[in-house]
């Protein structure tokens, strides 16, 4: 349920904010005309992924601190009661400790994953239609007799019309959320394995806030300070495991390919589930139709 609020969040976000950023992507439309430009489904995902990590700090917090072994042992009842005792135990600074990696993940991480959605899914489609279909001699013979018949008939409005094939913009859609999800992992993974060292030293701040702070000097700032000061310790773990990896972008991206590819299925069927919703409950009245000599190319 919480993934589900959390999703929902996101694309909900990115569709006002787009519209905002975008005029004809707020009208209730198939497809947007003209398409939105990549600064702005960039700045429309920024602004998305951030009000996702700001919504997900508190889900992320209780979930780095989850243990087993206390349902096991009793400790709690259900993750109800797990989720308020553990809050009030952390506090606001707890929930929201580590939460600028995760801001930096997020938003830029769907800033390209939104941006390259609509790119290809939009102008590299409609580039693709221009130039395959955009010149008479290299369409299909039954596709130029359907242009020569719609221009005998009197009744026909307009210059003739033909359709890309059917599996056409699938196929486009299909590989623009392979991409977008290929795109998102790069700005991700490697954060994430920063995240994973620091919210483990952020449990141990959790467990020894009061001995750590009089040993580092951080009495007055307290816990603020011990947060504060986990940033740097952090990275300087990260660095130092870096060098006996052979590296930081070598130990940064380790086993991202497996990754990834496990997690490309479900998150292009987001993005398609996502489109198809759009699609579904848009105009269709309002079509787009690219112009050539002597036709058009009807994209619906």
């Amino acid at each position: 349920m919480a993934n589900t609020v959390v999703g929902a969040t996101l694309y909900t976000s990115y569709l006002q904010t787009l519209g905002l950023l975008h005029e004809p992507s707020a009208r209730a439309t198939k497809r947007a005309d003209p398409l939105p430009s990549l600064t702005s489904t960039f700045t429309a995902g920024f602004i998305a992924g951030s009000i996702q990590s700001l919504v997900a700090a508190p889900l992320d917090a209780l979930q780095v601190r989850f243990h087993a072994s206390e349902f096991v042992e009793g400790k709690y009842r259900n993750m109800w009661q797990y989720a308020y005792l553990k809050t009030r135990e952390i506090g606001v600074r707890g929930v929201f400790a580590g939460w600028s990696l995760s801001l930096v993940r997020d938003s830029f991480g769907n800033a390209v994953f939104f941006s390259t959605f609509e790119y290809i899914k939009g102008q590299a489609l409609c580039s693709f239609v221009s130039n395959y279909y955009g010149h008479f001699g290299k369409l299909t013979g039954s596709q130029q007799d359907a242009i020569k018949a719609q221009g005998k008939e009197s009744t026909t409005v307009g210059n003739p019309v033909i359709r890309p094939h059917y599996m056409l913009e699938p196929s486009f859609i299909l590989l623009a959320g392979v991409a977008a999800s290929v795109a998102q992992a790069v700005i991700q993974y490697p954060v994430s394995r920063i995240q994973d060292i620091h919210y483990g030293r952020l449990e141990w701040i959790d467990e020894h806030p009061a001995n750590q702070a009089t040993k580092t000097g951080l009495r007055q700032s307290g816990t603020f300070g011990l947060y504060a000061s986990a940033y740097k310790k952090t990275f300087k773990q990260c660095l130092a495991i870096a060098r006996r990896e052979g590296g930081l972008r070598r130990w940064l991206f380790r086993d991202f390919l497996m990754r990834t590819l496990t997690q490309v299925p479900s998150t292009s069927a987001g993005l398609i589930v996502f489109e198809v919703i759009r699609r579904k409950y848009g105009d269709a009245s309002d079509v787009v139709k690219i112009q050539k000599d002597g036709y058009n190319i009807l994209l619906v």
